[in-house]
């Protein structure tokens, strides 16, 4: 079983930071798990925004230059650090894990990860 909390959500106004955190906890600590931050708003799909598997990164393309992935192993916690906001990132955000992935793994589809987060909700005022 696979446990994730996320954490950092907040109102903030345009050009700020934000920390998002993910903290993994699994009971039998057998795998190793990839990690991906997806975000949603109202009516939408749940969106790709980035993803660690080992030590490769992968952040969609509107994300990129802005937000930043990073893991503390021994917290067995993942951050996102969310730079420069815009309203547009403004979204429910759910970080998901699935154990670590080859090349054929289709990152960008929330059906592909196992396990998710209750979400944190960043609001990006103008």
């Amino acid at each position: 079983q696979v446990q994730l909390v996320e954490s950092g959500g907040a109102l903030v106004q345009a050009g700020d930071s934000l920390r998002l955190s993910c903290a993994v906890s699994e009971q039998s600590s057998k795998y190793d798990y990839a990690v991906g931050w997806f975000r949603q708003t109202p009516g939408k799909e749940r969106e790709f925004v980035a993803a660690l598997n080992w030590n490769d990164r992968y952040y969609v393309d509107s994300v990129k230059g802005r937000f930043i992935l990073s893991k503390d192993n021994a917290k067995n916690t993942v951050y996102l650090q969310m730079n420069s906001l815009e309203p547009g990132d403004t979204a429910l955000y759910y970080c998901a894990a699935t154990p670590l992935f080859t090349g054929s793994f289709d990152y960008l589809r929330a059906t592909s990860w196992d396990y998710w987060g209750q979400g944190t909700q960043v609001t990006v005022s103008s």
